[in-house]
């Protein structure tokens, strides 16, 4: 695979079908607004924690694409499945996305850089190329780790099949306004809200570590995605599956990893500690053996 498939100036054919159901999710969205329940707002919000927290960024963020820890294959897939609620494809080919942009991150081959655009990186980028629908070739060679696993491909290519089995269930329990609210408005939030780490992160906020790329700690972004806005620090330290590294950066999905750990779903969990890297910083070091 070349490169140049990757730049977004090169990519200029539409994604119609994208462009439709995004079209189509924010009408929802907007009729949602006029069925409100305080029922509905909650299983809404119940709903975004699962797709956004444990499918996103436990699931295909921090367990799939940068192995930070490790669980059995029953609660990976499991959370792969929580992924798919989320839209955001199915996990091969958001794996690869995710690993194309830190290999590119904030060069010309990155999918989703703000240096083409503030537009481009929240939500151009979705409607042009193939950054959404990974080839198998693409996905051959950044997901290595991934693309003989029968499960996984199944759900990368059916993965809007939990979403209508979910709206079903919706429907029969609240009907047409509680498909609405945890479907519709609750998909749009989080599209929207994920986005912001692709745009907002790269934009505004501080700097602790001076990465090459232009990735920012943004506690706005860190509150509304469950602790992934301290975007900086993860690019940094990507394989941390702590991205929230001082006590005011609040890791909803730090926290909720450990609570795996202490019931015996998570282990050999790695996490960046700034402290213990100064300690390291201080020691004298053997210049042959790299020892104390």
């Amino acid at each position: 695979m070349g490169t140049a498939t990757l730049n977004p100036a090169s990519e200029r054919s539409l994604n119609l079908t994208t462009i439709f159901f995004v079209v189509v999710f924010h009408i929802g969205a907007i009729a949602a607004l006029f069925t409100f329940s305080w029922l509905n707002l909650g299983v809404a919000a119940f709903i975004w924690w699962f797709a956004g927290s444990l499918g996103i960024g436990i699931g295909y963020h921090r367990l799939l694409t940068h192995r930070g820890f490790k669980t059995p294959k029953w609660v990976e897939y499991t959370l792969s499945v929580f992924g798919t609620l989320a839209l955001q494809s199915g996990p091969l080919s958001w794996v690869s996305t995710h690993r194309i942009h830190h290999a590119f991150t904030d060069q010309e081959n990155d999918p989703h850089s703000p240096r083409h655009g503030t537009y481009w990186s929240h939500i151009g980028w979705i409607f042009r190329g193939t950054s959404q629908n990974q080839t198998e070739e693409t996905m051959r060679r950044y997901c290595p780790d991934m693309i003989d696993d029968k499960f996984h491909r199944v759900l990368n290519r059916f993965y809007w099949i939990p979403v209508i089995a979910l709206a079903v269930g919706l429907f029969a329990v609240g009907g047409i306004g509680m498909v609405f609210w945890g479907i519709f408005l609750r998909t749009v939030v989080g599209w929207h809200f994920t986005w912001l780490v692709n745009s907002a992160t790269h934009l505004w906020g501080s700097r602790r570590f001076e990465t090459r790329d232009d990735s920012r700690n943004n506690g706005l972004v860190a509150a509304l995605t469950w602790g992934e806005g301290w975007h900086n620090n993860h690019h940094a330290h990507p394989r941390s599956a702590k991205h929230g590294l001082a006590w005011y950066e609040f890791d909803i999905n730090w926290i909720e990893i450990r609570l795996l750990e202490m019931v015996g779903l998570a282990k050999d969990i790695y996490a960046f500690d700034p402290k213990k890297q100064e300690e390291r910083k201080q020691v004298k070091l053997d210049p042959v053996t790299d020892a104390a």
